[in-house]
């Protein structure tokens, strides 16, 4: 089970592992450097505050380190269990996951795009308890996206981070289509869509024709 404790301290391993200090790690990533202080790991209430998710992808991509090694550095556990009657489990330590062609099928998602109903598995993954919106993770299955992304990636989806030019998305059609593409335009009246897969047209939608779009806040590859 992820904990404050050991999520911490799998931040100090990956530092040390890269002989740096908790400061020179977070410097690296591009964050204030007394962002992973041991001073600043409590609030000035003494509640504990937790890293959140943008910050471990930062120091992920700055050290090249991808999500498996992360977790590597915590006590061993299982990554997948079943959800018990179709329970979400409390945030942080484990996120719903859906294989990505299961995501066009109708029960799985609300309409804001967040998970919703039954047959979801979960997937261990560090997020922010802070962190209104919550997270979901979804599997690729086939080879549509490479070589961005392989059969078998775990993508982790954020449905209420704010999208913009360049970013990474999944969208959802009103029809049921799922897609992961790269945003290239979004205007009052339409979207449109790069494909990650060059064998793959480019794609563009009206709003009124888009049940929702989220951003891919990060993927293990």
């Amino acid at each position: 089970m992820l904990s404050h404790e050991t999520i911490w301290t799998a931040i100090d391993t990956l530092a040390e592992r890269h002989q740096l200090t908790p400061s020179g790690l977070a410097r690296r990533a591009g964050l204030d450097p007394t962002s992973f202080n041991k001073s600043k790991r409590l609030g000035p209430d003494g509640r504990m505050r937790w890293p959140s998710t943008e910050s471990i992808a930062k120091v992920l991509e700055a050290t090249g380190a991808t999500v498996d090694q992360f977790m590597s550095y915590l006590p061993s556990s299982s990554r997948r269990s079943t959800i018990p009657d179709g329970n979400f489990p409390p945030q942080p330590g484990t996120i719903p996951l859906l294989g990505f062609a299961q995501a066009g099928a109708g029960g799985f998602f609300d309409g804001g795009g967040f998970p919703a109903g039954q047959g979801w598995d979960v997937v261990e993954f560090p997020v922010d308890p802070t962190r209104k919106g919550g997270v979901y993770a979804l599997e690729v299955q086939g080879d549509s996206m490479m070589p961005l992304y392989r059969d078998g990636d775990v993508l982790i989806v954020e449905p209420g981070a704010q999208v913009r030019r360049g970013d990474r998305v999944v969208l959802k059609t009103r029809e049921g289509e799922v897609m992961a593409k790269v945003l290239a335009r979004q205007s009052a009246r339409s979207v449109e869509l790069t494909s990650l897969n060059p064998d793959h047209p480019n794609r563009s939608f009206d709003l009124s024709d888009v049940e929702w779009m989220a951003r891919i806040i990060w993927a293990s590859q």
